[in-house]
């Protein structure tokens, strides 16, 4: 009898992404037109900006024809190809505004070429001011966030507390941080732990109410079975109520992250010594608008890192709604 040769079927091609390559002429048009268009008036780094803008054009280029044998950065760059083109598209606006035309006059409206000098030239005290700001928003989110879960597990969980802290939190908790600067300055001895305490004080009002919604909505089932099985109190709170509530207090911290970024930017710019608050006013006071420009984007960038470092953490502590919210 004839045996038979079983022969493993050829791997599939791997296919290239289009819109990833179709992206990179978002990139190279810029690149063109910072280079082949001339300025109405003298800009610094024009050749090292174009190098940049077609580099990564011809990144996406090798992105996209290198498709599926990248995985999770093909599919990532795929996925964003049309954005990767507006991003490049809109940066060749940019310059035609603002270096080419002058449609949106400067120092008011710098150009890309200047923003680059900017975080070529000054990149130090930058750098040191987002340290800052992220070392002094993190001191302030975290003793926030811990009073203010300890007040909500109280108030979803004891009827005295809530009779009690009920209407201080009505009353006080709604009233916006800042309102409490000069009382804030006047208390603590430095601006710095006084800034930590609007901090405090902005996000605890969010973590207490989502906290204290949380508990209180847990269904109550849960308290006796567990108390059948023989449950203490303590047992009740931490493996059963907080658990549960755990959404709930996310929700809360993703609130209370938000109004404490705002907090800290005013803090900083009243009395810290340094800090993103403190760069954007010092370069305000220069009319360094490119400064204040580049101080406006870092923020931006700190503040959507923390919130997706958030979400990253709330994905592995509630696995169970990977998901279900996204950021």
């Amino acid at each position: 009898m004839a045996s038979i040769d079983l022969v493993a079927p050829a791997a599939a091609p791997r296919a290239a992404q289009p819109r990833t390559v179709l992206a990179a002429t978002g990139w190279f048009a810029a690149a063109a037109v910072l280079v082949l268009w001339p300025d109405i008036t003298y800009q610094p780094l024009v050749t090292e900006l174009a190098a940049i803008w077609a580099a990564a054009g011809a990144a996406l280029v090798a992105l996209g024809l290198a498709g599926n044998r990248l995985g999770r950065a093909g599919r990532w760059t795929a996925l964003r190809g049309p954005w990767l083109f507006a991003i490049g598209l809109g940066m060749a606006v940019w310059t035609v505004v603002t270096a080419k035309t002058g449609l949106l006059p400067q120092p008011f409206f710098p150009t890309p070429q200047a923003m680059l000098e900017v975080f070529l030239y000054d990149y130090g005290k930058i750098l040191y001011s987002a340290s800052f700001s992220v070392w002094l928003l993190a001191k302030g989110f975290f003793f926030g966030a811990i009073a203010g879960f300890l007040i909500g597990i109280g108030m979803g969980w004891s009827r005295t507390i809530s009779y009690w802290a009920t209407p201080l939190l009505r009353y006080i908790g709604p009233l916006p941080a800042t309102a409490w600067l000069p009382l804030a300055f006047f208390i603590f001895p430095t601006s710095g732990s006084a800034s930590v305490f609007l901090i405090a004080f902005s996000t605890a009002f969010p973590v207490a109410v989502l906290t204290w919604s949380g508990i209180a909505s847990v269904n109550r089932d849960y308290y006796e079975i567990a108390r059948t099985l023989g449950a203490s109190q303590l047992f009740l709170i931490l493996r059963v109520a907080v658990p549960a509530a755990l959404p709930h207090v996310f929700v809360g911290l993703f609130m209370g992250l938000s109004t404490s970024f705002a907090v800290l930017v005013v803090a900083e710019m009243l009395g810290v010594e340094a800090g993103l608050g403190w760069y954007l006013q010092w370069a305000q006071g220069w009319a360094a608008y490119a400064n204040m420009y580049a101080a406006l984007f870092v923020m931006a960038a700190m503040c959507s890192g923390l919130i997706t470092l958030l979400f990253r953490i709330r994905d592995r502590v509630l696995v169970w709604q990977k998901g279900v919210v996204r950021w």
